[in-house]
């Protein structure tokens, strides 16, 4: 527990709720713990998955915290600042275990860019999603326009980032921004649902599922059938692969290592 972040643990499933009232902003406080917290549950046996969500029903997350903007003007060395973050993002973008992000309510900004370093977003049916910053006479520094269109293609990103305006949950899911929506104060439990279908797995294999998807989007086909066929002669040599085939052998449930 943190001043910013409440992290509950059960059943595999580590829980982060970012509680930054009203709105859940992302100060370079609130950035820090989340660091710190994705380092720990990295290192954490008992966590296969991650789950992020925001306090409240107002917001996910509404952005970057504005009032520290102004002393980012005129800052010379300001690269090194934004890097700061995007070290961040990626950190939790190439963290070695599943992340679903439960979008409940405004996911702006900064907030969309969190929620794109996911793997997994699950939207409640009253939250607002979008890159709002050009309003701001900026535009998305957080990754957005680098993993937006990564996500959901080159023209409706640009729609998206020129426009300013957020999109539906609907909308979002229409797109591939999120891969489901649910009803208003349902996000939680359906994110608990589907990390129980994930948690049960070897955390050897799921975490190189995310390798092999991640490294191979950014490669060649042939590249990328490498890196999965390395990826598979490596899951072969551990000791979940044998629990795995001896439990359907023995027609039972396997018991992984989660390690």
């Amino acid at each position: 527990m943190g001043k910013y972040l409440e992290v509950v643990k059960n059943n595999h499933l580590a829980v982060i709720t970012i509680n930054n009232p009203p709105l859940n902003v992302l100060s370079r406080a609130v950035f820090q713990e989340l660091d710190d917290t994705f380092m720990e549950l990295e290192h954490d046996r008992e966590t296969v998955a991650v789950l992020l969500t925001g306090e409240g029903d107002k917001a996910f997350v509404a952005g970057a915290d504005i009032k520290e903007f102004p002393q980012m003007m005129g800052d010379p060395d300001m690269k090194s600042q934004v890097m700061e973050v995007h070290y961040i993002l990626n950190r939790i973008d190439s963290f070695p275990k599943p992340t679903i992000a439960v979008l409940n309510g405004l996911t702006l900004g900064g907030g969309c860019e969190l929620a794109l370093s996911c793997d997994i977003r699950i939207a409640e049916e009253h939250s607002q999603i979008g890159l709002p910053e050009i309003t701001l006479g900026l535009f998305p520094g957080g990754g957005g326009t680098q993993r937006l269109p990564r996500l959901v293609g080159e023209a409706k990103s640009k729609e998206i980032m020129f426009t300013g305006e957020p999109i539906s949950a609907d909308a979002a899911e229409r797109i591939g921004l999120v891969n489901k929506v649910v009803p208003s104060g349902e996000g939680l439990a359906s994110a608990k649902q589907l990390a129980s279908k994930i948690t049960r797995h070897s955390l050897q294999a799921l975490s190189r599922i995310k390798q092999s998807v991640d490294e191979g989007l950014n490669k060649s086909l042939d590249e990328g059938i490498e890196v999965e066929a390395s990826l598979f002669q490596e899951v072969f040599q551990t000791e979940d692969i044998k629990e795995g085939v001896q439990a359907f052998f023995e027609k039972r449930k396997p018991a992984f290592q989660h390690r």
